[in-house]
């Protein structure tokens, strides 16, 4: 009578489970864009977006004594590349083509003048008004137009992307593209635009009201 003996099973070597795991990492990937390239599938796996945000809440309040005068709508096209120092950029390294739009308003502060900044004669037919220099607001970035052209990541990037909280995140070149359109404010004539607006809002709001020569200038 003969009695068998039992092998233990093989174990699966390290490396072998890495690439098995790999394999079903990338099976799964692209199963995922044939579905999403099938008609019907799309829909069949599509996600709902539910804003289940809360009310907004007023902070603060604040007075503005300041006239918004003129306003320039600018676009730029912002090219960030980010490289590794020793690997590739198939391996470690973004590029991102971003087109950015976004307005700068010029204001002159009305809130700053003083009594000697404004002078009446006995019979209220002259005005004088001595005001200060236009200044540029904030640039504000318009979401609705601006975008993302292309983007290239390496390797190891595509994978931080995984498990990253914000992927794909555009705050450095939104950054870059506010930059630039304040940059290129300060070198437009937005704030004379401002001034000559101003002026030509007051002389006609003081004329309306019976001054028959009204003389607006800016500090030095």
């Amino acid at each position: 009578m003969t009695t068998s003996v039992r092998r233990p099973p093989r174990r699966m070597p390290g490396w072998a489970k890495v690439l098995a795991a790999l394999a079903l990492v990338l099976a799964l990937l692209f199963a995922g864009i044939r579905l999403a390239v099938l008609p019907g599938i799309k829909d069949l796996f599509g996600t709902e977006s539910h804003d289940r945000s809360g009310p907004a809440l007023l902070k603060s309040i604040q007075d503005m004594s300041r006239y918004d005068a003129a306003s320039g709508n600018f676009q730029v096209v912002v090219d960030l590349e980010k490289d590794a120092k020793y690997l590739p950029d198939a391996i470690r390294g973004t590029r991102t083509l971003y087109v950015g739009a976004g307005t700068v308003d010029a204001y002159v502060d009305l809130g700053k003048l003083g009594e000697k900044d404004v002078t009446v004669n006995s019979d209220r037919t002259k005005a004088t008004l001595r005001l200060p220099h236009a200044r540029l607001g904030k640039p504000a970035l318009d979401p609705d137009r601006s975008y993302a052209v292309s983007k290239q990541r390496g390797l190891l990037d595509r994978i931080g992307d995984l498990f990253s909280d914000n992927p794909n995140g555009e705050q450095a070149v939104q950054k870059l593209a506010v930059k630039h359109i304040g940059e290129a404010a300060n070198d437009s004539e937005l704030t004379a635009r401002a001034e000559t607006n101003t002026t030509d809002m007051l002389q006609g709001l003081l004329r309306s009201l019976g001054f028959k020569e009204v003389r607006v200038s800016y500090d030095p």
